[in-house]
């Protein structure tokens, strides 16, 4: 099969530093590039951001700019007029105060992050989190990388805090991104650096976890799952898995938008039934499962972008000799996350009646 016969660009990289070098310019034209993520280390300024993502969407107009912007300990760009936005747990604390005024602080919470990040021509933000706070007897989160990043211990208070968010979102003309399906914040292991294993059953994991992915599968616009494995469920990490991406959220739960891998770089992603695998087969082991998308993060860097290189060699060959052949709605779903509106400048934000009543209720 040759690769235009079946066009999809799953995977989404990432670049090193504040502006594109010639050969990260060159690794965006290729055919299996769909997307960017963006770090800390890519911000100097917001005239600096505006430049790379100019130059970045002028060799790919159709590429999805994306960035981890959750608020909290997860907010990549923090200065030159971005505002620091607070931690979902926060917005969880004032439910148990003041529910309707905790809704309308996550509205305005997802407007200021997207009208923000638009503003400087980032299209995505993965966001919002959907894990749930589960507590020790002592009250602390049984999960060091979820933690204050989860809005509540209880599906329906995250479902409402979610939705609120994404409904700011959307106001701003931003997609969404439920993570970590079907839930993280069971189990204490770190997924960056380990293979967490969450032994509860299926049972129990649907009748909780997995909850606010149920309620909110018909209003999130993409999913990510997480680097788990539920031994009880299927043997493979929830993000290589069919039975919990096909069967389960596709299925049973009804997600009919994107499937993102989580990074691939990741130690959750690097373990297959027991054994170490690379990249490439990482990525067909997270498409062949459901995913639309595969990101490979923070290897830049390193070795001038070898593993990158490896990645989309590799993908290539595995669809030109039929190892891989993407799905039908692949690609509709991965443009279907690029923005529809055109977006504020920054100085037309910091005069919009909206904008500036959020960021009021964020105060």
């Amino acid at each position: 099969m040759k690769m235009q016969d079946t066009p999809h660009a799953p995977v989404v990289l990432d670049v090193a530093g504040l502006a594109l070098t010639e050969v990260e310019a060159q690794r965006l034209t290729h055919p299996l590039v769909g997307g960017l993520i963006l770090f800390a280390r890519n911000f100097e300024s917001r005239a600096q951001l505006v430049a790379l993502t100019s130059s970045i969407k002028a060799i790919r107009p159709d590429i999805l700019i994306a960035v981890d912007h959750e608020g909290g300990r997860v907010q990549r760009f923090r200065s030159d007029g971005f505002t620091h936005l607070p931690a979902m747990r926060a917005l969880g604390e004032l439910w148990m105060k003041d529910a309707m005024r905790a809704t309308e602080a996550a509205t305005a919470s997802g407007f200021v992050l997207a009208a923000e990040l638009r503003a400087c021509g980032v299209d995505f933000s993965f966001t919002p989190v959907l894990d749930l706070d589960h507590q020790d007897a002592a009250g602390a989160s049984l999960s060091r990388v979820i933690g204050e990043r989860a809005f509540h211990s209880d599906p329906r208070v995250v479902s409402v805090l979610a939705k609120s968010l994404m409904q700011g979102l959307l106001l701003a003309g931003m997609s969404s991104c439920g993570k970590h399906f079907p839930g993280h914040g069971f189990v204490a292991a770190d997924s960056h650096v380990d293979v967490p294993v969450d032994k509860r059953s299926l049972k129990a994991i649907l009748a909780a976890d997995a909850k606010p992915f149920e309620w909110l599968s018909l209003s999130l616009s993409a999913v990510m799952p997480a680097h788990v494995i539920y031994p009880k469920v299927d043997s493979r990490p929830a993000g290589f898995s069919r039975r919990w991406l096909q069967e389960v959220l596709r299925e049973r739960l009804g997600f009919g938008g994107a499937i993102f891998s989580d990074d691939l770089g990741m130690a959750g992603a690097r373990v297959l039934e027991g054994r170490a695998i690379g990249y490439t087969e990482a990525a067909l082991a997270a498409l062949d499962a459901g995913c639309d998308l595969v990101l490979l993060c923070n290897q830049s860097a390193v070795e001038g972008g070898a593993a990158i290189d490896e990645l989309l060699a590799g993908l290539s060959q595995a669809q030109a000799s039929g190892r891989w052949t993407p799905e039908p709605d692949s690609e509709s779903r991965r443009l279907d996350l690029l923005p529809q509106t055109v977006p504020l400048t920054w100085d037309e934000l910091m005069r919009n009646p909206r904008y500036l009543a959020a960021v009021e209720r964020l105060a």
